[in-house]
C-alpha cells in the first residue's frame, strides 16, 4: 500500500462525523446530554451560559465533594468538547448577540419554559427570520402547548406522570423511581435523534425546523408493552421488582452476588429442558423432577408452588458457584444467564477492550474517567478531545470569530448596550 493511501486513511480516521456543524447549546435544566452528543461525535457545540453559570454546574455530586461551580461531576461529564460562552439572554445585547449566533448556526437547543424564549424575543419564529436555516429543539416537562404546557417537572414529576414510576419498585411498597434520572435521558436522546433528522432536512430544503419534545411522552415510549395491555385487555400492569413472575426466571443468589436466569417463560418450551438436563448433569438434588410435564405448564410456572420447588432445588446449587462461573456452564447450553453486576464490576476485558471508559481533567487538574461512547464509528470515531470548559473559558474567542469587536464583547459581559 502506498504512503498516499495510508495517508487519505489516517485523514479520513482523524475526521469527526459532525466536523462543520455548529449548535448552540442554551444551557437549561433538560439539555445538557443532548449537546454533549453532538459535541462528541465533532460538531462546534457553544454552551450559552447565564452570568451565574449552568444550573447544572451545581448539581451533585461534587469531585472529592468540594461544592463549586467547577466540580459538579454531571456537570464535568455532561459539557465535555463543548465551549463555554456567557451571555444574558434577559438583557438587550444578550438576546441581540444570540440571533447573530443563530444566523451561522445549525442547531439551537433549549430547554426553557414554555413562552420565556418568546419573551425574550428568541422564538423559533424570531431567530428563523434571519435563519431560515435553523433547527430549534425544545425539550420540557410536557410540551410546548396544551393543558400542562405551564406545569413545572422534573425527573420524578415526568417519571410519576408518565407511568414509569408506577411499575418500578417492589409489589408491597410504594412506588420508586429508577436511579439515574432516566426520564431527563430520554428526553435527551430522543431530542438529540429528532434534531440530526431535521439538520439533515434542513441541509436538502434550506429550512429549518421547530421541534418540540416533551418529557412525560418520552417516559411513555419507555414502558414496553404496558400501554397495549391496558388498551387491548384493560389490564394496569404491575410492580414485580424482587418477585419471580415465573419458576426459574428471575434473580438468583449465587456465592458472590446474584445472576438473573431465565429458564422459563418466554423461551420455556426451548430453554426449559435445557436447564433441566444442566442441572441434572451436574447431579442437582431433585433436578429430575424438573423434566415433568407440568414445568412446560406457563400456568403452573406462574404458582407459588412452581416458584418454591424451583428455588429450593437451584439456590442451593447457585451459592456454591460464582457468577461467572454460573454464566460459563450457563453460556456452553446456550442457557440465558448473566451477572448482575454493580459499579465495581463495569470495567470488564471486554470494554478494556473496547475502550469504553475514557480519562479527562477537570478545569483544576483532577483526573476524571467517565464512560465514552457505546458505539463505533470506523471510519468518522467518537473522541473526547477537551473536558468541560470554566464558566466563559471561551467567550472572546467566540465573539470574535463571529465578528465581534473586542469593546462590543465587553458590552456582552458587562450586560448592557447592543449589538447589531
Amino acid at each position: 500500500m502506498d504512503d498516499d493511501v495510508i495517508s487519505g486513511q489516517r485523514a479520513a480516521l482523524s475526521s469527526r462525523a459532525l466536523d462543520g456543524l455548529t449548535v448552540l447549546d442554551v444551557a437549561g435544566p433538560w439539555g445538557g446530554y443532548c449537546g454533549k452528543l453532538f459535541a462528541d461525535m465533532g460538531a462546534e457545540v457553544i454552551l450559552i451560559e447565564p452570568p451565574a453559570g449552568a444550573a447544572t454546574r451545581h448539581d451533585e455530586p461534587y469531585i472529592h465533594g468540594a461544592s463549586g461551580r467547577e466540580n459538579s461531576l454531571v456537570f464535568q461529564y455532561q459539557n465535555t468538547n463543548k465551549k463555554s460562552v456567557v451571555l444574558d439572554l434577559n438583557s438587550e445585547s444578550g438576546q441581540a448577540a444570540l440571533r447573530k449566533l443563530s444566523r451561522k448556526a445549525h442547531l439551537l437547543i433549549e430547554s426553557e419554559a414554555p413562552g420565556v424564549m418568546a419573551e425574550r424575543g428568541l422564538s423559533y419564529e424570531d431567530l428563523q427570520s434571519d435563519a431560515p436555516q435553523l433547527v430549534m429543539v425544545s425539550m420540557t416537562a410536557f410540551g410546548q402547548k396544551g393543558p400542562y404546557a405551564q406545569w413545572q417537572g422534573n425527573d420524578i414529576v415526568a417519571m410519576a406522570m408518565g407511568g414509569m414510576l408506577y411499575l418500578a419498585g417492589y409489589t408491597d411498597t410504594s412506588p420508586m423511581v429508577a436511579f439515574g434520572e432516566q426520564a431527563v435521558g430520554a428526553v435527551n436522546v430522543f431530542g438529540a435523534v429528532a434534531a440530526m433528522a431535521a439538520v439533515f432536512e434542513a441541509e436538502e430544503s434550506g429550512r429549518g425546523q421547530h421541534i418540540d419534545v416533551s418529557a412525560q411522552e418520552c417516559v411513555v415510549m419507555g414502558m414496553e408493552n404496558a400501554v397495549q395491555f391496558y388498551d387491548l385487555e384493560g389490564t394496569v400492569r404491575q410492580r414485580n421488582a424482587g418477585e419471580q413472575r415465573l419458576a426459574g426466571t428471575g434473580v438468583f443468589p449465587c456465592d458472590d452476588g446474584y445472576v438473573y436466569l431465565m429458564a422459563g417463560g418466554v423461551g420455556g418450551n426451548r430453554f426449559w429442558p435445557d436447564t433441566a438436563r444442566w442441572l441434572i448433569d451436574e447431579g442437582v438434588p431433585g433436578a429430575t423432577s424438573l423434566t415433568d410435564a407440568c414445568w412446560l405448564d406457563t400456568k403452573f410456572l406462574s404458582s407459588k408452588e412452581a416458584k418454591d420447588r424451583f428455588a429450593e432445588i437451584f439456590i442451593p446449587f447457585a451459592l456454591k458457584h460464582t457468577k461467572a462461573a454460573l454464566q460459563s456452564k450457563g453460556r456452553e447450553r446456550r442457557i440465558p444467564i448473566a451477572p448482575i453486576n454493580d459499579t465495581s464490576e463495569l470495567d470488564t476485558a471486554q470494554r478494556q477492550h473496547r475502550r469504553y471508559f475514557v480519562e479527562t481533567a477537570s478545569s483544576a487538574g483532577v483526573r476524571l474517567r467517565m464512560p465514552g461512547a457505546p458505539y463505533m464509528l470506523s471510519e468518522t470515531p467518537w473522541a473526547l478531545h477537551h473536558a468541560a470548559p470554566v464558566l466563559g473559558q471561551h467567550t472572546e474567542e467566540v465573539f470574535l470569530a463571529q465578528g465581534f469587536s473586542k469593546e462590543q464583547i465587553h458590552v456582552l459581559l458587562m450586560s448592557k448596550g447592543d449589538i447589531q
